[in-house]
């Protein structure tokens, strides 16, 4: 197996410590924090191994500390509630001591009922559009001048944006991005496995949309940037291993506060999961 993939895998593993009480291992970015999505996969795990019989359906969480890559994350899980037909958990994330993140997840047990959907946009298939670090090289060979938006560094997937900023266009007043995403390679048919790689696979490109004018009007250096909160919305199976292509757009920022939203489509069409997300993008001080 791909040994990125190999990784994340592992990762998303967890320790169980106590019953209700998990530990998990980090990983590194480029930029030296642990990557939201660990985070939200992780708590998710941990979540789903206090229920039976059930599938998620919501999370909302808030990100509250940067984590500490070089120190395993533990997890507290409070089982809220056991419902007939709900089941409600609260997942604390704990390091040195201290809350670096909670998130509230809810499952539903399977119903049969009214199926409907928005559209999914009308975008060239995967094999037709180069991958993303093909795209940002091109973008920046188009306008050298200019900041690039999006980062280029080894991912357990494989990123082929359907659509990005123009970069010789003015900045847009309504940032919008659209990308497929897919796992290097397959992993096992496990439904809950293939939850908690959606909701870590959730928190790519959210932010980079929120924050797409200031990221194309000042170098990275230049902005703080954080996810603040994050919330996401299971409405169909999907496998991470397969297209999936995340539809993007973010209609504010304020306050230093930018905001984006996330359609989540099966290359047949089918919408399987919400997403929506607020971060900081802040321009620091000369």
């Amino acid at each position: 197996m791909n040994p990125l993939l190999s990784d994340l895998l592992q990762v998303l593993k967890l320790d169980r410590l106590e019953d209700d009480l998990f530990r998990g291992q980090s990983r590194r970015l480029v930029d030296g924090r642990v990557f939201g999505g660990q985070v939200l996969g992780q708590a998710l795990a941990a979540a789903y191994a206090t229920v039976e019989g059930r599938e998620a359906h919501s999370l909302h969480a808030y990100f509250l500390r940067a984590g500490d890559a070089d120190h395993p994350i533990v997890y507290e899980v409070d089982r809220s509630r056991d419902g007939r037909g709900f089941t409600s958990r609260r997942v604390v994330a704990i390091q040195h001591g201290e809350q670096i993140f909670h998130m509230s997840a809810s499952f539903q047990v399977p119903e049969a009922a009214i199926d409907r959907q928005a559209e999914m946009p009308q975008v060239p298939p995967p094999e037709a559009v180069p991958d993303l670090a093909t795209a940002v090289a091109e973008a920046k060979r188009k306008a050298p001048d200019r900041p690039q938006p999006f980062r280029i560094h080894e991912h357990p997937f494989e990123f082929r944006p359907a659509q990005l900023p123009d970069p010789l266009a003015e900045v847009p007043r309504d940032p919008q991005v659209k990308v497929w995403i897919r796992l290097v390679e397959r992993v096992p048919d496990d439904p809950v496995l293939h939850h908690c790689l959606l909701a870590y696979t959730s928190d790519y490109f959210l932010l980079g949309a929120a924050s797409m004018d200031a990221r194309m009007t000042s170098e990275r250096e230049q902005l703080q940037m954080a996810s603040i909160d994050h919330a996401m919305w299971f409405h169909r199976p999907a496998r991470p291993d397969e297209w999936l292509l995340y539809v993007l757009d973010s209609p504010t920022a304020s306050g230093s506060r930018g905001f984006a939203r996330g359609s989540l489509f099966t290359r047949d069409g089918r919408l399987v999961a919400s997403t929506a997300q607020e971060g900081l993008v802040r321009r620091l001080s000369p």
